[in-house]
């Protein structure tokens, strides 16, 4: 299996934050000679034997006019403005854990070779794990950017005992980047590195020297962890041309020019939804009364049973059982007598407060333990509660081809893996702990199993003892040993365990590999990640130092499937946050929890805005959908800020209010009349806000105790059946258009719509020459803006930064180059003359006009024909949202689930009265993210399928899409031409029996199929 991976809009934008930094730098190549030493060859010393070598070109603009670049990037990014360059040329990058910084900064060195000639680079990092990571990315990518950019980069990690390809660096034109880990030269003295040495097998030349000679750019991963005193001094020694800097958490941040936090990754889906299993230890009233309430099963079938673990005596002893409470139960009697469960009477099992109370006074929340804080107890739960979040996760997944996989951190290795005196090995507490759960949940699972199922077949051929496994530091005995900070960890670890959870990533995700839990002491903390960890257990002390978010980085990033395709929102019929669930087994209470990881989080947010006032509004470019663009005045400013006010969406200290976000909600923001079609960018601009009291990082797992389950009575209705059988075909779209229409429709909006923004960049001693004429376009060649550098310290040093006009905007909207030349060549002149004005900006703009255009006449021209496929029911089946009871979750009668689960407070109040609605419905289904409905902008998924009584309306079978608002003017484009689409495919695959309609009240839909 081969991870594959996708150009990704956000990842792009990170790439070009960098390269527009350097904005009128120019490309060119310099070279240096490379000096080899002494080199004995026979019996004749060589001297002064010269080679070509090849050295990053040094920066021509000056320190200003990179300022000025920083700050038009942060500016069209919404971020602090530098005042100078702090730490000069040195540009920080913020990206959130999970969603591919590594990615990114290889991209970036491929774009800065492209367009300014830099070629050398060394990635700077802290310890092994994140080395190994790095080094595995540019092997996994390798083919991708070969795809993207025709090359190769040439990568090595630093080692003093192999110099040769240090050399290879230095003497390579092309892409060369060497990953080495701050041990290799932050140490001075006596225990000077051979980085720094004059090395006889290095031709007395000392490393250092020749790698400071290309000028490389460093890049550091991790700098908070990598920038000590001491370090900061010896990267100045590789004469870096600049550095660039990485990471989800800085401690100091020079001139940002990228923001992807916490907040963004999460917002877009960008990473896996935290979900926190919670252990809370309470006193009881009999010290020796054991329970534990593992959490309460709802079902309309039978009242609220609590499911607790409790302590039943036998013939062979006491032993601790689950059992299924309900009203009026006796633990006294169910634990055969154990005096000191008398008095526990079962009074109420409550599925909204997810409690049992006893009728001694006793109350319980669900991941309540009491009686025994024995330490072995709490990690046995939560071993035991790994497992089978595990397990229920993997069955869901298994069928889609997702491998799941689990991560225990410990304490110390002894917990894991034990060694008597004479070096015999012995599995650990954790160990056997966990062998004696796993065996326990599989002879359940196994036992209830149904013939030729699939997933009970992959649990069979596991064995047990292969299915964990785990990374520590190895002592020179080859003993486990817990790893201390600095060690070098390498060189004597158990390699099967190292190289496949280090190195394998993909043969670790695939189904063929047994291991599913891995064990591991701090050395993942950072580093080390693996799409489809889904389940993080914390054995450890409440002390340690490991923070709760370089626990839950582990786990984040999206899952992947055997195909290598990556889980997101690009994957049809996919709720990314259904499917990327990240359950945290904690060692203390949810809440406790939650106030420690938001602390966290909120620390490295420091930098957001947290007031709506009219300073925030002011001096922001907004745009809407056809990317006309407006800065947003004084007079702009105040007019938006009170409508804030006036609407309640601000408080007294301009904070954000829930009014604000319920309008966000409904799709029904007000704001004034001139800036209503820029709607959509104010809300993101009012995103970029952290809100303290809004951010919710992670969900009580204990309190989703509501799953679907099918009300098969309504289901199984003829009605519903008769309904399915009309919408479950699916359908094929068409387009059929001319290209001439798109064409004159595509220089009409150009001409009167296009505009760039002004590119100010001084060139010393230089031309900009004239671009080719637009009446040269047939030729198909490149256009090229030239300038010439000569009077400078540097030399005579000639360059050019070409453009493939043509071909450039052919990529970004997939047209022909006959249509492409079509299009420029009918342009005014004026409108074409932009391009010399701002190549980057008119390349950018003229695709998104173009596409949206093409989008236009995409959906006037579509035509939707069925398929001989169709949606199969188990999409209902399938479905595994959870909900929380009377939040979001509600029991409902005509439903063909049990209980509904909605996403918002329309929807909420909609299915309210729609089953109540006796005299007229007879039953519906909210449609599950697997039916969807494919179209030119995406895939669609309706949001109700309803059956109504033939006596009281006109319409029987209709599908409804519930809005917050009804105001064409404020619906999307994008959501416009999804409705446009839905009803041409219900008309045609239905004959025109279903009825589609947009609704946003119950009261609406009535009026419509009336």
């Amino acid at each position: 299996m081969k991870l594959k991976f996708k150009i990704q809009d956000f990842q792009t934008q990170a790439v070009q934050a960098v390269v527009d930094c350097f904005q009128g730098q120019g490309n060119q190549q310099s070279r240096f000679t490379l000096d080899p030493g002494n080199r004995d060859i026979g019996l004749l010393k060589f001297t002064k034997w010269q080679l070509p070598g090849f050295k990053n070109p040094d920066v021509f603009l000056t320190p200003d006019e990179v300022l000025e670049n920083i700050v038009k990037v942060q500016t069209r990014e919404g971020l602090c403005l530098s005042k100078e360059l702090e730490g000069q040329f040195n540009l920080t990058v913020e990206m959130e854990t999970g969603t591919g910084k590594t990615y990114v900064y290889i991209k970036t060195m491929f774009e800065l070779f492209e367009k300014y000639g830099w070629g050398k680079y060394i990635v700077v990092v802290p310890s092994i794990a994140i080395r190994e990571g790095v080094r595995k990315s540019f092997e996994m990518t390798e083919k991708h950017f070969m795809d993207l950019y025709g090359r190769k980069a040439r990568y090595f990690i630093y080692n003093s005992k192999d110099l040769s390809k240090i050399d290879q660096f230095a003497g390579d034109s092309g892409i060369n980047v060497m990953i080495i880990n701050t041990q290799a030269f932050n140490a001075r003295g006596k225990d000077a590195r051979r980085i720094y040495m004059e090395l006889d097998e290095f031709q007395s030349r000392e490393p250092i020297d020749v790698i400071a000679r290309t000028r490389p750019i460093l890049i550091i991963d991790e700098p908070q962890s990598v920038e000590g005193k001491k370090t900061k001094e010896a990267l100045k020694l590789f004469k870096p041309l600049f550095f660039l800097r990485y990471s989800a958490t800085h401690r100091e941040e020079y001139n940002k020019v990228f923001r992807l936090d916490a907040l963004d990754a999460y917002n877009k889906k960008l990473v896996k939804k935290i979900n926190v299993k919670g252990i809370t230890v309470k006193g009881s009233t009999a010290t020796d009364s054991y329970l534990y309430l593992e959490g309460i099963d709802l079902s309309k079938k039978h009242a609220p049973l609590a499911r607790v673990e409790l302590e039943v005596k036998s013939k062979s002893g006491v032993r601790r059982v689950l059992r299924k409470l309900s009203t009026n139960d006796n633990l006294y009697d169910l634990s055969g007598g154990l005096e000191q469960y008398k008095g526990y009477i079962v009074s109420q099992v409550n599925g909204q407060t997810n409690t049992v109370e006893f009728a001694n006074g006793v109350i319980l929340e669900a991941g309540d333990v009491q009686g025994d804080e024995n330490e072995a107890t709490l990690r046995r739960i939560q071993i035991r509660e790994t497992i089978k979040s595990h397990l229920k996760k993997e069955k869901e997944l298994f069928p889609r081809g997702i491998k799941v996989l689990s991560l225990f951190f410990i304490d110390e290795v002894a917990g894991y893996r034990k060694y008597d005196k004479d070096g015999n090995v012995a599995p650990g507490d954790y160990a056997l702990m966990f062998q004696e759960e796993y065996q326990a949940r599989i002879d359940e699972i196994l036992d209830q199993a149904e013939g030729g199922d699939p997933y009970a077949e992959y649990l069979r051929r596991i064995e047990p003892e292969k299915t964990h496994n785990g990374y520590f530091s190895i002592d020179k005995k080859g003993r486990l040993t817990n790893p201390r900070l600095g060690r070098r960890e390498t060189d004597s670890q158990d390699e099967t365990a190292y190289d496949l959870i280090m190195k394998n990533k993909e043969r670790l995700l695939s189904f063929a590999e047994p291991t599913r839990f891995i064990f591991s002491h701090s050395a993942l903390k950072e580093g080390w990640d693996n799409p489809n960890v889904f389940q993080i257990c914390t054995l450890k002390h409440s002390e340690s130092t490991i923070k709760k978010r370089q626990e839950v980085g582990r786990g984040l990033r999206l899952c992947v499937n055997q195909d290598g395709d990556r889980i997101d929102g690009s994957v049809h019929g996919v709720d990314v946050h259904q499917t990327n669930v990240l359950s945290v087994i904690a060692s203390e209470s949810y809440e406790s929890f939650v106030r420690e990881l938001q602390k966290e989080i909120a620390s490295t947010l420091s930098d957001r805005p947290v007031k709506a006032d009219k300073e925030f509004f002011l001096g922001n470019v907004i745009s809407n959908e056809r990317q006309e663009e407006i800065k947003i005045d004084e007079r702009m400013a105040n007019k938006i800020y009170q409508t804030f006010v006036r609407n309640n969406y601000v408080d007294e200290e301009d904070r954000l209010t829930q009014d604000y976000f319920q309008a966000v909600e409904q799709d029904a923001l007000a704001l004034p009349d001139e800036l209503k079609p820029y709607q959509d960018s104010v809300k993101e601009l009012v995103s970029r806000i952290y809100d303290e009291k809004a951010a919710k990082w992670a969900e009580n797992e204990r309190e989703l105790n509501v799953e679907l389950k099918l009300n098969n009575r309504n289901f199984s209705r003829q009605e519903f059946q008769k309904l399915w059988k009309k919408i479950n075909v699916k359908s094929a779209y068409t387009v059929s258009f001319e290209s001439d229409e798109l064409i004159q429709k595509s220089i009409a909006a150009l001409n009167t719509r296009l505009s760039v923004s002004d590119l100010s960049v001084v060139i010393r001693d230089g031309e900009l020459k004239e671009i080719k004429s637009k009446s040269e376009l047939e030729s198909g060649r490149s256009f090229t803006l030239k300038e010439s550098q000569s009077k400078n310290v540097y030399g005579n040093v000639s360059s050019g930064v070409r453009y493939d006009l043509v071909g450039k905007i052919m990529e970004t909207t997939r047209l022909t180059r006959k249509t492409i030349l079509g299009i420029l060549s009918g342009m005014n002149e004026d409108r074409f003359a932009l391009f010399q004005k701002n190549p980057e900006d008119f390349i950018i703009k003229a695709g998104r006009i173009i596409n949206e255009e093409k989008a236009s006449v995409i959906i006037e021209r579509i035509t939707y024909n069925p398929t001989d496929k169709i949606f199969e029911t188990d999409i209902f089946t399938q479905n595994t949202m959870k909900g929380k009871l009377g939040v979001n979750a509600f029991e409902v009668e005509r439903h063909i689930y049990d209980h509904v689960i909605t996403d918002s407070g329309i929807e909420s109040e909609f299915v309210r009265k729609l089953d109540a609605s006796k005299a007229e419905v007879t039953v519906y289904a909210k449609l599950p993210r697997g039916f969807f409905i494919p179209t030119p902008v995406g895939d669609y998924n309706p949001d109700w399928a309803i059956v109504f009584k033939e006596e009281a309306v006109k319409h029987v079978y209709f599908i409804a899409e519930t809005k917050g608002s009804m105001n064409s003017l404020e619906l999307r484009r994008i959501e416009e031409a999804k409705i446009h689409c839905a009803r041409k495919h219900f008309e045609q695959i239905s004959n025109s029996t279903v009825q589609y309609g947009v609704i946003d009240s119950y009261e609406k839909l009535l009026d419509v199929v009336r």
